[in-house]
């Protein structure tokens, strides 16, 4: 297999929920931890990008083996901190051949799913293995072969690498997940989505 570290956004303020969503109860976890055991078991390297809280944060996952990175420019958005995670990968893993950028707030995302993207790509190919939504939409968690590195380190403010994928169509292929994609920004929807796992983990 090829050679793919995850990089997991885990930076922002959680501004619309309350609370730090790292911090949230997920199963017998918080978030972040159970985020950083579901890309471990993939046997892939994992990155976690920090930034607000990061000193509460840290001391959680600590303890497991991955590296992490402090973005203090984290407030700047997505963008900035996908920047600042692909330039401290290539430092970190300069043997990389590709990376998969996921988000710390899709909590339904599964091992399984994650190894199906991984398994699709084929490395030097300048693929894009992204995931499509049940409604069609197309995002991360998505692998960008190590060709678009350059790109992924020039983004800023907002602007994730969505960008990068409609820019690139002709080399994206879509691995299906249904709703894993679902994201939650509200304490109402971490309570849904919650319940969504709970049921996943006894189907």
């Amino acid at each position: 297999m090829a050679n793919v570290p995850h990089l997991l956004l885990a930076a922002g303020s959680s501004n619309r929920m309350g609370q730090p969503k790292q911090l949230l109860p997920w199963g017998d976890k918080t978030l972040i931890e159970h985020q950083v055991h579901t890309r471990l078991q993939t046997n892939q390297d994992v990155a976690v990008v920090l930034g607000c809280q990061a000193d509460i944060v840290l001391p959680l996952i600590e303890k497991y083996p991955v590296t992490v990175l402090i973005n203090n420019q984290w407030v700047k958005g997505m963008g900035n901190s996908i920047s600042y995670g692909i330039k401290k990968l290539i430092k970190y893993y300069p043997h990389a051949d590709g990376v998969l950028i996921s988000l710390l707030d899709q909590p339904l995302i599964t091992t399984e799913h994650l190894e199906k993207i991984l398994s699709t790509f084929q490395s030097e190919s300048k693929q894009i293995i992204a995931s499509q939504a049940a409604s069609g939409w197309i995002g991360v968690p998505a692998l960008f072969d190590k060709v678009y590195f350059e790109e992924l380190t020039k983004l800023n403010g907002e602007q994730g690498a969505k960008k990068i994928i409609q820019k690139h169509q002709p080399f994206v292929k879509s691995i299906a997940c249904d709703k894993l994609l679902e994201d939650m920004d509200t304490p109402e929807k971490y309570e849904e989505l919650l319940k969504i796992y709970i049921a996943m983990l006894y189907s």
